[in-house]
């Protein structure tokens, strides 16, 4: 085969012209009944076979010297067992076994396809380092992002969830957020961020809590190194510090659902109530 031995002296039997040289009679005695290597090295009309394959534990040799055979044709050229059998002499039966080990390690991939004809034909891969685990195709490696290409985003974690999210209540809520940033230049959020936590801080208007009030729990204690996502913190504190609904009694009943928030007519600030009007502190204040 045309594989080079790296045990074989090519450069030392090239110097003397083919003679053996005087100090290599010792060893040769020592290895009698063993191969000994005559090898030249190849410049044209080679093939590069592996030690994988030609000294495969498990295949036949027919599959070994099959697999040499269709590694040394070109692009192109016919490997069916037809053509395999008109030029060798082992028959139709042993080459389609040969094959099938060869497939079976990995070293053949064969495939039908339809042709622009109309025509069902097999298309013969061959391989000639599979995959170390001998499936039939070697594992390709992940696709590298590009340079100009942007890093995949991650999932914000998920908000509380209103109970009545009206639009007055959900635009509230959009003004406590966009006045963070004011706070601290860190807190600056994407409008797609602002969407994904806007339910979250309606669910804190809910309980009966003040913007100035989710702001200032948004904003106090935060660390001092750099935000890399302010999203997720925000997202995180929403959740972890929300605060427990306040409790409503109705008559003859053991609890009512909260009334869902009211902007006040006079000091704009939002109250719970079953109607629009005034919040109770402007109430009394009249």
């Amino acid at each position: 085969m045309d594989s080079q031995n790296p045990s074989a002296h090519a450069h030392a039997q090239s110097r003397t012209g083919g003679k053996i040289h005087p100090s290599r009679g010792a060893r040769k005695s020592t290895h009698r009944g063993g191969v000994v290597h005559d090898n030249s090295r190849h410049t044209t009309r080679f093939t590069v076979i592996g030690n994988h394959l030609a000294q495969h534990t498990e295949l036949s040799l027919l599959a070994i010297g099959l697999a040499v055979h269709i590694q040394s044709l070109p692009g192109g050229a016919q490997v069916d067992i037809g053509t395999l059998t008109g030029r060798f002499p082992e028959g139709k039966t042993r080459i389609a076994g040969a094959l099938r080990e060869l497939e079976a390690h990995g070293y053949l991939r064969r495939t039908r396809v339809r042709t622009d004809g109309g025509l069902i034909v097999t298309r013969t891969v061959s391989c000639n380092r599979p995959g170390r685990t001998g499936a039939t195709e070697e594992p390709k490696p992940r696709p590298r992002r590009g340079a100009d290409e942007p890093a995949r985003r991650r999932a914000l974690p998920a908000v509380p969830q209103p109970a009545y999210p009206t639009p007055d209540l959900l635009q509230t809520a959009l003004g406590v957020l966009s006045g963070l940033r004011r706070e601290d230049p860190r807190l600056l959020l994407s409008a797609t961020d602002a969407e994904h936590l806007v339910p979250g801080v309606a669910a804190w208007l809910e309980r009966d809590l003040t913007p100035e009030a989710v702001h200032r729990a948004l904003t106090t204690g935060l660390p001092p190194e750099p935000l890399s996502r302010p999203a997720a913190l925000l997202a995180h504190r929403l959740t972890a510090q929300l605060p427990p609904l306040p409790a409503f009694r109705a008559p003859n009943t053991t609890s009512a659902a909260p009334h869902p928030l009211q902007n006040c007519d006079l000091c704009d600030r939002a109250f719970r109530g079953p109607e629009p009007g005034t919040c109770g502190s402007c109430a009394a204040g009249r």
